[in-house]
């Protein structure tokens, strides 16, 4: 089976709760797996898949962890065309900016050569106050996809 790299960037810690749970549901499946909180892009494998979980602050704003990474790939516009991703944002959709974090994110990948999987998850922390329960459901139809 294929490693995955689970990439959160969080500023509670919800992302990572998130991104734990679903590393842990991928091992029960046979995949083997990398969860890196807020890396750099010298941290990361420019192949292969990986899977973004990001929640949203502020205006629309990327975590202070992945906030790095997001510049990075701005600013040196690596090639991400050996990249395939999936990405689960966490927002309240009180805020017109929901999941503005994992849009940008998702954007970035994208511009770089990276191949999204499947739609992106975006899960509403008013609907569900256990976000680890959506993520896991979705990612029962996302890894089929691989």
């Amino acid at each position: 089976m294929a490693d995955i790299t689970l990439i959160s960037g969080s500023t509670l810690g919800g992302a990572e709760y998130v991104a734990e749970h679903l590393a842990e549901k991928l091992e029960d499946a046979g995949f083997s797996t990398d969860t890196q909180h807020g890396p750099l892009l010298e941290d990361l494998t420019l192949s292969g898949i990986w899977l973004l979980v990001s929640s949203t602050h502020g205006a629309g704003d990327i975590p202070d962890n992945l906030l790095p990474l997001y510049e990075e790939l701005q600013a040196q516009s690596p090639d991400l065309s050996a990249v395939r991703f999936g990405s689960v944002g966490i927002g309240s959709r009180e805020y017109d900016t929901f999941c503005g974090a994992i849009d940008k994110l998702d954007e970035a990948l994208v511009a770089c050569g990276a191949k999204q999987i499947g739609e992106t998850l975006k899960i509403n922390v008013l609907e569900h106050e256990i976000p680890e329960d959506p993520a896991e459901v979705w990612l029962g139809s996302w890894k089929n996809l691989l």
